[in-house]
């Protein structure tokens, strides 16, 4: 088994613990230390690190290039066809790069994050070819979450064909993008929908999503691998609205909500609490990392968030960013324990 350099000195410091404890022989811990080896280089996070510059270089490329002068006007003679053939062209585009992806993706699956960044392409391809659609049939404000809607659904429709977890992923985005558009514009952009403000929708849009998605991926076998980045933008959707209503409550207008008693938003920082709680007693009940990991974060997002708002005005500045530093520092340590103790048990278990 492949390791990297610091698993290797957990797994060691885990073996000589054992050995000393008279948990293990010697000759058990030989053959431990003999079931793994310590990778000198981390090729795997070298590979998506390199692709990640490799596409943030392409954007940048793309960018200075319509920067600079003689190459806009070199465009502009280039791009000088109507918008519904501008359209059509990134249409192909984008279905060249998918096409290439999937048969990347076939014949080399290995290769995760090359084939994931050619799709990534072909989501921006997708992505500008309709917004020259919106052009094409002259949307203005009225149409503009069709558009969303149009792409989420391009973008579902072919993450789950591929498959690919990455492009279901910006279906998922461009659907919430969707949603409050669409429930914005039926309101006026930014005020009460059904009693709700945009933070209170995208509680019930996140809980939706949850539940959805569990529930059709637990009954869809082929793609049951889904179900976990769908549950994780469902939870990213509920938990940032819930520390976004933990601030501003199910206010829709700015000034009363300045008007409002910080007593009267309590009950939000409260259901924000409770509901961290809930992730972690599931993550622990199902030994299911993902909302353990929520809730603990949102947790601490939810204290750090109250101490602000409760002691900024009335603490020292030094004394108050002393207490902060300290308490990163206890929780650093403390969860970089809770990590190793994790560890250690898992070999346990194994052994």
């Amino acid at each position: 088994m492949q390791v990297s350099k610091r698993d290797g000195r957990v797994l060691d410091q885990a073996i000589r613990h054992w050995q000393e404890d008279a948990v293990i022989s010697e000759a058990e811990a030989g053959r431990l230390r003999a079931a793994y080896q310590v990778t000198p280089f981390d090729w795997k996070r070298l590979a998506r690190y390199a692709f990640w510059l490799a596409l943030a270089s392409v954007l940048i490329s793309v960018s200075s290039a319509l920067a600079d002068e003689w190459l806009v006007e070199l465009f502009r003679r280039l791009f000088t066809a109507p918008d519904a053939a501008k359209c059509l062209g990134l249409a192909a585009i984008a279905g060249g790069l998918f096409y290439t992806g999937i048969r990347r993706k076939r014949r080399h699956p290995g290769k995760i994050y090359s084939n994931e960044a050619l799709f990534f392409l072909g989501v921006v391809a997708t992505a500008a070819a309709v917004g020259y659609l919106g052009r094409v049939i002259d949307t203005g404000s009225g149409h503009f979450s069709l558009l969303l809607l149009l792409a989420a659904v391009i973008y579902g429709l072919l993450g789950l064909w591929f498959p690919s977890k990455l492009v279901w992923i910006f279906s998922l985005l461009s659907l919430g993008a969707w949603f409050g558009a669409e429930t914005g514009y039926a309101s006026g952009w930014g005020a009460y929908y059904l009693g709700m403000n945009y933070p209170m929708r995208f509680v019930l849009f996140g809980l939706v999503l949850i539940a959805g998605g569990s529930w059709l991926f637990r009954h869809w076998q082929a793609r049951q691998d889904f179900q976990r980045p769908t549950r994780a933008m469902g939870l990213l959707y509920l938990f940032i609205a819930l520390w976004i209503m933990s601030i501003f409550g199910n206010y829709g207008d700015p000034e009363a909500w300045e008007r409002a008693r910080q007593i009267e938003l309590l009950h939000w920082s409260v259901l924000f609490a409770v509901a961290a709680l809930a992730a972690i007693f599931h993550g622990v009940n199902y030994d299911d990392a993902m909302t353990r990991g929520f809730g603990l974060t949102f947790l601490f997002i939810n204290l750090y968030t109250r101490f602000f708002e409760y002691f900024w005005d009335s603490t020292h500045k030094a004394l108050f960013f002393a207490i902060l530093g300290v308490s990163f520092w206890y929780l650093g340590s403390r969860a970089e324990r809770i990590w190793e103790l994790s560890l250690v048990r898992g070999l346990k278990r194994e052994g």
